[in-house]
C-alpha cells in the first residue's frame, strides 16, 4: 500500500515498530486489516475463518518482527503470510461444503468487495440498471468461486491486494509469466461467465 506524500511508508512503520513504537504497528493494522480480511474471506468463504486468519496474520507479524529487513517490501511479506495461512486452512476445508461467496460478510472493514469492480459508476442509474448491476455482481462472485484455485489466488491478490505481478510471483512461488497467464485465464473465464452482460464483460479487459 503506497503512502501518500508526507505519510510514513509501510517499511518505515515496520522499522519503527521494531524499535518499540506500538503506534506504528497500529497504523499498519489500520492500513491492512480490511484487505487481509477480504482476501481471506474470498479464499475461504467463511467470515469467522477470515476473521481468525486476519488476527493470525498480525500475530505472526508481531512474532516475526525481528525477521523483517528494511529493504524488503512490507506488503509482499504480509501477503505471503496471509496466503500461506489461507492455503493451510483451505487444505483442511477441502472436503467440507462451503457457503457461497455472495453471503453477507459481517465485520467487513476497509477494502472493496469484488462485486464493486462491476459497480455502476453513475449515481442516477435507473432501477433497471441497479437491478442489472446486482445481478452481475452475483454472477461474477459465483464465477470467481468456480475459478481453479491457482487462478482465483492470483486474481484475488491482483484485485483485492492490488499487487504487481512481480510481487504475486514472489508470494506464490510461481514465475511472473505463469502468474500473468493465470490472471489471463481467470479473466477469460470471468468474461465467459459474463457473456450475457457484454458491457460489464468488456470492463474486465
Amino acid at each position: 500500500m503506497t503512502a501518500v506524500q508526507g505519510e510514513a511508508t509501510d517499511e518505515m512503520l515496520m522499522v519503527r515498530y521494531q524499535r518499540g513504537d506500538r503506534g506504528a504497528f497500529a497504523e499498519l493494522v489500520r492500513r491492512y486489516e480490511g484487505p487481509i480480511y477480504n482476501l481471506a474471506f474470498r479464499q475461504l468463504r467463511q467470515a469467522p475463518l477470515a476473521e481468525d486468519i486476519t488476527q493470525e496474520v498480525f500475530l505472526r507479524i508481531v512474532q516475526r518482527a525481528a525477521e523483517f529487513k528494511h529493504e524488503a517490501r512490507f506488503s509482499t511479506w504480509l501477503y505471503a503470510i496471509a496466503r500461506n495461512l489461507c492455503v493451510d486452512h483451505h487444505r483442511k476445508l477441502m472436503h467440507r461444503r462451503h457457503p457461497s461467496l455472495d453471503q453477507p460478510a459481517p465485520g467487513l472493514a476497509t477494502g472493496n468487495p469484488l462485486g464493486d469492480i462491476v459497480a455502476d459508476p453513475h449515481p442516477n442509474a435507473t432501477v433497471d440498471r441497479v437491478a442489472a448491476g446486482s445481478e452481475v455482481a452475483t454472477c461474477i462472485v459465483d464465477a470467481i468461486e468456480r475459478l481453479p484455485d491457482e487462478q482465483r489466488e492470483v486474481f484475488l491478490l491482483r484485485e483485492i491486494a492490488n499487487l504487481p505481478f512481480r510481487e504475486i510471483a514472489e508470494i506464490t512461488g510461481a514465475g511472473e509469466n505463469t502468474v500473468k497467464s493465470r490472471m489471463r485465464y481467470a479473466l477469460d473465464r470471468l468474461q465467459e461467465a459474463l457473456s450475457d452482460f457484454e458491457e460489464y464483460a468488456r470492463a474486465l479487459r
